[in-house]
C-alpha cells in the first residue's frame, strides 16, 4: 500500500465506512432491479463527495484529485454502479464547467452541482461519433440571443436524473473539430428530452440513456469557453476522467480480490481450505501484485494532475492497465469461487460484468494505446 497523507487516509476511511454500511447492502438490489442509487447519491452529497476535488468557494470540499480517486475506488469496491454515478457527475458533469466556465458560470452551475443540489451529466457520444468524437453531428445554429440545438447523444450517464448537462454541438461545420463548441443547459429546458434507457450487461444500477435536443434554445451564457474550443475542452475533460475510470476499475478489482481471499480460507476441498493449494495461492499472489501496480499508476496520475504537470500519458496508462487488470482479477476471483462464483449469489459475478465498461468508456483500450504511443513518441 502506498504511503498516504493523513488527509487522504481520512477520506479513505470515511468513504469506506459509508460504502460498507450504506452502499454494499443495496448493491445487489440495484443490479437486479436496474434501479438508480437515489439514497446513495443523497448521502454522498451530505458527505461532500459530489464536489470533493473542487474549491470550497465553488461549493466543493477543497480536496485534490488523489482524494477523489481514493473515494471512487472505495465506492467501486462494493458497488460500481454507485461509483460510476459519482464519477460521471464529478469528472464529466462538473469538470467542463470548472475547467472552461466563466466565474459567473461557475457560480451558477458548478456551485449547486458541487454542493449536491443537482446532478451533472456529460453529452459527447453520438450514434456515429464514439471513438471518433470529432464526428459530432449535433448542430447548434446561431439565432438571436444564443443558439438552437438539434441532435442526439447516446450512452449518457445520469441524464435521466441530472439537473444540468454539458454537451458538444457543431457551430461551424467548415472548421472540422475546431467548429465544435461546448455548452451547458438545465435539463428542464424546452426541447430537451430523455430517450431510451439502455439494457446493459453491467453497471445496471447506473443511469444510461439517450438524450435528444429538439431545437433547444441555449442562451449565450450557456457557451463554455471559446466557440472553437469545445472539442479540445471535452478531450481535456476525458483525460482527467480517465483517472477516475482507472480508480473505478481498481476498486472493482480490490473488492473481487478480497472476496476471493475470504472464500479461499473457508472453502474446504480434499479435507482442507483451498487457500492451502498452490494453484490458488499463485492466483492470489498475481492478483495482489497486479492490483498494487494499478494502484501506483492511478495514484501517480492523480498526483501529476494535482501538481499541474502533464498527465495525459499517465492517465491513459492507468486507465488501460487498471481496466484490463480488473477484467483479469474478477475472472480469477470467479475461478477461485468455482460454481458459486458464476451465480448471482455472490458479488464477484456482478463485478466481472461491471468492469467491462472500464475497457470501453472514456476511450477504449485501443484508443488508450494510441494516446500512450503518441505521447511516448512526442516526448522522446
Amino acid at each position: 500500500m502506498l504511503m498516504l497523507k493523513e488527509e487522504h487516509l481520512q477520506v479513505r476511511d470515511m468513504v469506506r465506512r459509508f460504502a460498507e454500511e450504506s452502499v454494499a447492502p443495496r448493491a445487489r438490489q440495484l443490479d437486479e432491479e436496474e434501479s438508480f442509487p437515489h439514497d446513495a447519491v443523497r448521502e454522498m452529497a451530505e458527505l461532500g463527495l459530489l464536489g470533493l476535488p473542487y474549491p470550497e468557494k465553488y461549493g466543493g470540499a477543497g480536496m485534490d484529485t488523489l482524494a477523489y480517486a481514493i473515494a471512487v475506488e472505495e465506492v467501486a469496491r462494493v458497488c460500481a454502479s454507485t461509483a460510476i454515478t459519482l464519477a460521471a457527475h464529478v469528472s464529466l458533469g462538473c469538470g467542463p464547467v470548472y475547467g472552461n466556465g466563466t466565474e459567473e458560470q461557475k457560480q451558477r452551475f458548478l456551485v449547486p452541482m458541487a454542493k449536491g443540489e443537482g446532478l451533472g451529466a456529460f453529452g459527447l457520444t453520438e450514434p456515429d461519433a464514439g471513438s471518433d468524437a470529432a464526428g459530432t453531428r449535433t448542430r447548434a445554429i446561431e439565432v438571436d440571443g444564443g443558439w438552437k440545438v438539434t441532435g442526439s447523444k447516446v450512452y449518457i450517464t445520469n441524464a435521466s436524473y441530472a439537473k444540468y448537462i454539458t454537451f458538444t454541438a457543431v457551430t461551424d461545420p467548415s472548421r472540422g473539430a475546431n467548429g465544435i463548441s461546448a455548452f451547458i443547459i438545465e435539463t428542464a429546458s424546452p426541447g430537451y428530452r430523455v430517450g431510451k434507457k439502455e439494457k446493459k450487461m453491467g453497471l445496471r444500477g447506473s443511469d444510461t440513456v439517450e438524450v435528444h435536443f429538439d431545437e433547444v434554445f441555449v442562451p449565450r451564457d450557456g457557451l463554455l469557453g471559446e466557440p472553437t474550443g469545445g472539442f479540445k475542452a471535452f478531450m481535456r475533460t476525458l483525460t482527467g476522467g480517465r483517472i477516475s475510470i482507472g480508480a473505478l476499475a481498481l476498486g472493482i478489482a480490490q473488492g473481487a480480490y478480497e472476496h476471493a481471499i475470504a472464500y479461499a480460507k473457508i472453502r474446504q476441498q480434499f479435507g482442507q481450505p483451498i487457500a492451502n493449494f498452490q494453484a490458488v495461492q499463485f492466483m492470489l499472489a498475481d492478483m495482489g501484485t497486479k492490483i498494487e501496480a494499478a494502484r501506483h499508476l492511478v495514484y501517480h496520475a492523480a498526483m501529476l494532475k494535482d501538481a499541474g504537470a502533464d498527465f495525459t500519458k499517465e492517465a491513459s496508462m492507468c486507465k488501460l492497465f487498471a481496466s484490463e487488470m480488473a477484467n483479469w482479477v474478477t475472472d480469477k476471483s470467479i475461478q477461485i469461487h468455482g460454481g458459486i462464483g458464476y451465480c448471482r449469489d455472490l458479488p464477484v459475478e456482478r463485478m466481472h460484468r461491471d468492469n467491462k465498461l472500464m475497457e470501453i468508456g472514456e476511450g477504449t483500450s485501443e484508443i488508450q494505446r494510441m494516446v500512450i504511443a503518441r505521447e511516448i513518441l512526442r516526448r522522446s
